[in-house]
C-alpha cells in the first residue's frame, strides 16, 4: 500500500504467523522472498495471493495492490475499525493500513504526508483514492463541517470524471489527467478542508481520438441527457455522429456507460458543490462551443483567400463564447505578426486555420477544466481566517493519482511526458528508500554499506538538462524562426545527443537494432525498459499556442468563465510563450512530493477477463512500475528487523534459558536466543533496540522451529492452566463450602428454636380453646374458634364439590352453620352458572329439547328411558327438500280407511308440517290448526295428529308411525308450541276418519311389535314390553 519512510519500525505479528502457510498463499512482504532477484518468483507470489483473494502485498513499506476486477468484502466499516490505530505490520496488508499509518504519522510527527498512487490505465487508481477518502471520512473525528465537506469531496469525483475522464482502449472510464488532492486536518485530526491540483490534462483528446476511444464524457452526457430546450438553445442535436470532434474514434456509444444517468449525476453534483446557475450556463455554453468549433470548416474564397464556409457554426460560436462574430472570423483566418514594433495581418493557409481552430478548442477546454478545479477548491476550502492565520494549527495528507509508466504500440508526446515524470518519481523513491534505510542503520549503530542500484539521474539529465536536454532542444526548435518541423527536431536531437548511451534513433542505431526504430522515431532507454517515441506532433503539442489575435478576441468575451480563464494581461505580455507545460507541471509535482513524507501505493491490473491471471500483462506492469528494482534496493541490506521485545516475546520458547520469562536486559536475551538457535554472524546484527536478520531463510527456519515447538508449548500451557484453574476452583469451593455450612447450621438452629417456641404457644392456646369451646367467644377460645373456621374454610377450598350433581357438603362447626348454608347455595349457583356458560349453542339446544321431552314423556311412556342418552339430530333425511325445512324424518302413514301403510316423509318447518311422498306434497298441516297430538304409553312408535274436521283444506286426523317418536313429537310440540297438547293414552286412541266418523287404535303388550286390523274395524297395535 504505502511507503512509510518517516515512521518507526512497527510490531509485526501477522506477518510471522502467516509464514507457515507461505507455500499456499505466498508471503505478505516481498522482502521475505528467498529468490528476491527472480521476476518469476515475484509473479508467482502475486499469483498465489491473487488466487486466495489476497490482493495486497508489501515491499517493505510499499504496498502492491492487484486489481481483482470484482467486489471483495474487505472494505466495510468493520474492516476500517479493524485497521484503526493498529501498527503497520500488526495485521494483513491493506490500503486501510496505509491510510491509518499515514494519518497517525501526521498526528504524531506533525508533518505533512503524501500518498502516491501509481499504475497503468484501468488498474484502479481512482478507486483506491476513493477508499482512502472514505476511510478518513468514517474514522476521523466528526465535526459539523465534516458532513458538508464529505459530500462535496464525494460529489467532486463525478464532475471531474465527466470533464477529465474518457473511454480508452484499456478502460471505459480512464482518467486523462493527473490529480493531487490535499486533505487538511485540524489539531484534533478532523478533516476540515481540501484542495485539488490537476496535472497533465490530455487536451489533444478534445480534437483527436484513436480508433475505439472517445472524447471526454461531458460531451456525450450533454447530448444524451440534456433537455431538448437546452440543446436547442445551444444549437446542438441529440446525435454525436454529427460532430467532428466526437466521430474520430468511431465509438459514440459504450454499453457499460449510461450517459443520460451520468448527466443527471453531474448536474446534481454541480449543485451540491455550490455552482451558481449562471456559472453552469456559461460552462455548458463553452462545452457546446467546442463542438461547434469542431464543425467549423474552411474553404477557398473568390479571391483565393481562406475563409469560413459554415456560417451557422460561426453564429453559434459568437453567441456561446460572448465574442464579436466578425472579430472571431478574422482571428480564425488571419494571424497577427509583430515585427520591429509594427503589427502585420497575414492570412492563414487551410492547414494553419485548422490548427488555429484546434488550438483554440484545446485552450478553451483546458483552461475551463482548470477553472472548474479552482471552483471546486473554493467549495472545499476551510473558510476560517483566524484558524488559517495560526501557524502549525493544521496538517495535510496529499493524494497523488498519476499515470504509471506507459508503453503503447504507438507512443507520442503524452507518453514522453508521463514517462519522464515516472523517471523523476522513481529517482525520488529510490533516494527516499535508501535514505530511510541509512537513517535506521545509523540510529541502530549498524555500519551502512553503500547499495549499488541503477541511478536514473543520467536519464533525467538527458531529458531536462539545460541547453543539451531533450526538452531544451524541443523548446528551441519550437521558437526558432523559419519552418521548424518534427523531422528537423529529430535531426537536431541526433546532432546534439548522438553519443548518449540512452538515446537511439534509426540513423544512430547499428544494423541489429535499426529495424526496431523507424525513421520518424527515437528510442529512450528508461529505467523500466526501452520505449520508442514517434516525433510526429511533438512540436505542435509542445507549443499548443494560440495566435495573439485569437487571444485578443477571447479576452474580450463577456462570458464570466472565459474572462476568468483568459486574462487581458496575456495580450500585452511580451514574454516568450511557455512550452512543455506538462513537463513543467510534473517537475513541480516532483518538487512538491519531495517536501512531504511519501507513501507509495502501486496497483497492478492483472486480468484481461474476469478471474484470469494474465502473467504476460502482470510481468509487463511489474517491469514498468519498477517493482523489482525497489525490492532489490530494499533487500540490499537486512530483509527483516524487529524490536528486541517483539522478537524475544515471539521466539523465547525456543530457548530453555529465555523460556518462560527473561529477567535480564532485552539485548542480552535476544543474544542468548540467537546463539541457542545457531545463527551465524553473517546472518544477523544486533542494534541498539532491534535485531536485523539478513536472509529470509533464517527467519523461515526460526518460524518453522516455532511451529514444530508449538504443540509441546500448547500442551504445557494447557496442563499448567488446567492445574492452576482446578486448584483455584477447589480452593474457592472449599472456602465457600465452609462459609455456607457455618451460616446454614446457624440458620437451621435458630429456626428450630423459633419453631419450638411458637409450637408451644400454639399448643397452649389450642388446649385452652378446646376447654372453652362451648362458651361465648372470649380470649381463651378465640384462637381455637378461629382455627375451626379456618380449617373448615380451607377444607372447602381444597375439596369443593366437583360438579352440579355432587350434593356432598362437609358438616360445619356450630359457629359456621348459617355461613355454611350460604356458601353451599353460592357454590352450587356458581357451578351451575359456570356449567351453563360452558355449554355450546348446539348442546344448549339439545338440552332444551331434552327438557321438553322430559316434561312430556317422563314416567308416561315406556320407551322414554331408552331415548334419554340418544341425541336428537337436526334431520333424519339426507336430502334437502325445501329452503324452509327444519327437520325431516321417514314415517309410515296409515290410511283412515283400511289402514293401508304408505311410506312418507314428514317435514317440519317453522310454521307448518308436511307429508311428502316422492317429492310430492301429500298433506300440509299448519301449526295453528293442529289441535293436539296423541301417543300411547307403550313402546310403539304411533302418533295421531288431530286437526279440525270442519276445515275443508285438511283431510282429517293423521296416523303416523316412526322409529324416533319421542324426538319427532318433541320437535313438533316445540315448533308448534303444543307442549301441553300432547295426550298420553293407555289402551286406545280415537281419531276422526271423516266428518262425523271416528276410528280407533287399540294398544296391547306383546312379545314383539305387530300392526293389524281387528274384526271390530279397529287398528290393533301390539308393542313389546321393554326392560326398565
Amino acid at each position: 500500500c504505502v511507503l512509510d519512510l518517516g515512521g518507526e519500525g512497527r510490531v509485526h505479528l501477522v506477518m510471522e504467523s502467516t509464514l507457515t502457510a507461505r507455500d499456499r498463499v505466498g508471503v505478505q512482504d516481498f522482502v521475505l522472498l528467498e529468490n528476491y532477484t527472480s521476476e518469476a518468483a515475484f509473479i508467482e507470489n502475486l499469483r498465489r495471493r491473487f488466487g486466495e483473494n489476497l490482493i495486497y502485498t508489501y515491499i517493505g513499506s510499499v504496498l502492491v495492490s492487484v486489481n481483482p476486477n470484482k467486489d471483495l468484502e474487505i472494505y466495510s466499516k468493520a474492516h476500517m475499525e479493524r485497521y484503526r490505530g493498529v501498527s503497520f505490520y500488526e495485521i494483513s496488508p491493506h490500503i486501510y493500513a496505509v491510510s491509518d499509518n499515514t494519518y497517525r504519522a501526521m498526528r504524531t510527527e506533525r508533518r505533512d504526508q503524501c500518498i502516491l498512487i501509481s499504475g497503468e490505465s484501468g488498474a484502479g487508481k481512482t478507486e483506491v483514492s476513493k477508499k482512502i477518502l472514505q476511510y478518513y471520512a468514517t474514522t476521523c473525528p466528526v465535526t459539523d463541517h465534516l458532513s458538508t465537506l464529505r459530500d462535496r469531496l464525494l460529489q467532486s469525483n463525478p464532475v471531474l470524471e465527466a470533464f477529465g475522464n474518457a473511454k480508452t482502449l484499456r478502460n471505459d472510464n480512464s482518467s486523462r489527467f493527473g490529480k493531487y488532492m490535499d486533505v487538511q486536518f485540524d489539531f484534533r485530526g478532523a478533516p476540515i478542508g481540501g484542495h485539488i491540483l490537476n496535472y497533465l490534462l490530455e487536451k489533444s483528446r478534445v480534437v483527436h481520438q484513436n480508433h475505439g476511444e472517445r472524447n471526454f464524457h461531458i460531451f456525450y452526457q450533454l447530448l444524451e441527457g440534456g433537455e431538448q430546450d437546452l440543446l436547442s438553445k445551444l444549437g446542438l442535436e441529440r446525435n454525436a455522429q454529427k460532430y467532428q470532434y466526437l466521430v474520430k474514434g468511431c465509438c459514440p456509444r459504450v454499453s457499460s456507460i449510461n450517459d443520460k444517468n451520468d448527466w443527471r449525476t453531474v448536474r446534481k453534483a454541480l449543485t451540491v458543490i455550490g455552482f451558481h446557475e449562471d456559472e453552469v450556463e456559461d460552462l455548458l455554453n463553452i462545452i457546446a462551443s467546442v463542438l461547434h468549433l469542431g464543425n467549423t470548416q474552411f474553404g477557398e474564397g473568390k479571391n483565393g483567400e481562406n475563409q469560413i464556409t459554415t456560417e451557422p457554426q460561426l453564429k453559434y460560436l459568437s453567441k456561446l463564447l460572448g465574442v464579436d462574430g466578425a472579430a472571431l472570423r478574422e482571428a480564425l483566418t488571419h494571424k497577427k505578426i509583430t515585427a520591429k514594433g509594427e503589427e502585420m495581418i497575414s492570412p492563414l493557409s487551410f492547414e494553419q486555420a485548422v490548427a488555429a481552430r484546434d488550438a483554440l478548442a484545446k485552450a478553451v477546454y483546458g483552461r475551463t477544466f482548470t477553472w472548474l478545479v479552482v471552483k471546486i477548491n473554493q467549495s472545499l476550502a476551510f473558510k476560517d481566517d483566524v484558524y488559517n492565520s495560526s501557524k502549525g494549527s493544521s496538517s495535510v495528507i496529499g493524494l497523488l493519482d498519476i499515470y504509471g509508466f506507459e508503453v503503447f504500440q504507438h507512443n507520442s508526446f503524452e507518453q514522453f511526458c508521463i514517462n519522464y515524470c515516472n523517471e523523476k518519481l522513481q529517482q525520488l523513491f529510490i533516494e527516499l528508500t535508501l535514505k530511510s534505510e541509512q537513517e535506521e542503520y545509523e540510529a541502530e549503530g549498524i555500519t551502512w554499506e553503500p547499495v549499488k542500484y541503477f541511478d536514473n539521474k543520467i536519464i533525467c539529465d538527458l531529458v531536462e538538462g539545460k541547453h543539451k536536454g531533450l526538452i531544451s532542444i524541443l523548446d528551441e526548435e519550437c521558437l526558432r524562426p523559419g519552418e521548424p518541423s518534427d523531422i528537423s527536431f529529430l535531426e537536431k536531437l541526433e546532432d546534439t545527443l548522438g553519443g548518449h548511451a540512452h538515446f537511439v534513433t534509426h540513423k544512430l542505431s547499428n544494423g541489429k537494432t535499426r529495424k526496431a526504430v523507424s525513421r520518424e522515431e527515437f528510442k529512450l532507454i528508461h529505467y523500466a525498459g526501452e520505449v520508442n517515441y514517434s516525433v510526429n506532433g511533438f512540436l505542435d503539442k509542445n507549443k499548443d499556442l494560440l495566435y495573439r489575435n485569437l487571444k485578443e478576441v477571447i479576452c474580450q468575451s463577456n462570458c464570466q468563465v472565459l474572462s476568468q480563464c483568459f486574462h487581458r494581461e496575456e495580450v500585452t505580455d511580451q514574454k516568450r510563450p511557455e512550452t512543455v507545460r506538462y513537463t513543467h507541471t510534473h517537475t513541480h509535482t516532483h518538487t512538491h512530493t519531495h517536501s512531504l513524507i511519501c507513501h507509495l501505493s502501486v496497483i497492478i491490473h492483472p486480468v484481461k477477463s474476469i478471474r484470469r491471471f494474465d502473467e504476460a500483462l502482470v510481468r509487463h506492469q511489474v517491469k514498468y512500475l519498477g517493482l523489482m528494482e525497489n525490492l532489490r534496493v530494499r533487500r540490499a541490506g537486512f530483509a527483516y528487523r524487529r524490536h528486541y521485545e517483539t522478537f524475544l516475546q515471539r521466539y523465547k520458547s525456543l530457548c530453555p534459558r529465555t523460556w518462560p520469562n527473561w529477567q535480564g536486559r532485552l539485548a542480552d536475551g535476544v543474544a542468548t536466543l540467537v546463539q541457542h538457535l545457531g545463527y551465524k554472524p553473517e546472518e544477523y546484527k544486533l542494534g541498539k533496540t532491534k535485531i536485523f536478520i539478513r536472509f529470509p531463510k533464517t527467519l523461515f527456519s526460526t518460524e518453522d522451529s516455532l511451529e514444530a515447538r508449538r504443540p509441546a508449548l500448547v500442551l504445557t500451557l494447557q496442563t499448567s492452566w488446567r492445574g492452576y484453574r482446578e486448584r483455584a476452583k477447589y480452593l474457592r469451593i472449599r472456602q465457600a463450602v465452609i462459609v455456607i455450612q457455618s451460616a446454614w447450621r446457624g440458620m437451621i438452629s435458630r429456626q428450630k428454636a423459633r419453631r419450638r417456641r411458637h409450637a408451644v404457644d400454639i399448643i397452649r392456646k389450642f388446649i385452652k380453646g378446646f376447654i372453652y369451646r362451648h362458651y361465648e367467644r372470649c380470649p381463651e377460645n378465640e384462637y381455637f374458634l378461629d382455627h375451626q373456621r379456618f380449617s373448615f374454610l380451607m377444607m372447602l377450598f381444597r375439596n369443593p364439590p366437583k360438579s352440579v350433581l355432587d350434593k356432598s357438603w362437609p358438616i360445619p362447626p356450630p359457629c359456621l352453620t348459617e355461613a355454611s348454608e350460604h356458601l353451599c347455595r353460592l357454590c352450587m349457583r356458581n357451578m351451575m352458572r359456570a356449567y351453563c356458560r360452558r355449554i355450546q349453542p348446539e348442546w344448549k339446544k339439545q338440552m332444551e329439547q331434552k327438557v321438553v321431552a322430559s316434561q312430556i314423556f317422563k314416567d308416561q311412556k315406556d320407551s322414554y328411558p331408552q331415548s334419554v342418552p340418544k341425541l336428537f339430530v337436526a334431520s333424519r333425511l339426507s336430502r334437502v327438500h325445501s329452503l324452509t325445512q327444519c327437520y325431516g324424518i321417514a314415517v309410515t302413514k296409515y290410511d283412515r280407511r283400511g289402514y293401508k301403510a304408505r311410506p312418507r316423509q314428514l317435514l317440519l318447518t317453522s310454521s307448518f308440517a308436511m307429508l311428502v311422498a316422492e317429492a310430492k306434497l301429500k298433506q300440509r298441516i299448519d301449526y295453528a290448526t293442529l289441535r293436539s297430538i296423541s301417543v300411547s304409553s307403550l313402546s310403539d312408535g304411533f302418533m295421531v295428529l288431530h286437526v279440525p274436521s270442519e276445515d275443508n283444506k285438511q283431510k282429517s286426523d293423521v296416523v303416523l308411525q316412526c322409529d324416533h317418536l319421542i324426538e319427532v313429537v318433541t320437535k313438533l310440540a316445540t315448533m308448534a308450541d303444543k307442549k301441553i297438547k300432547v295426550n298420553m293414552s293407555q289402551d286406545s286412541i280415537t281419531f276422526a276418519v271423516a266428518r262425523g266418523k271416528e276410528g280407533v287404535i287399540d294398544f296391547t303388550s306383546g312379545p314383539e311389535l305387530k300392526v293389524a286390523k281387528c274384526k271390530k274395524g279397529h287398528l290393533l297395535v301390539t308393542a313389546p314390553k321393554l326392560n326398565p
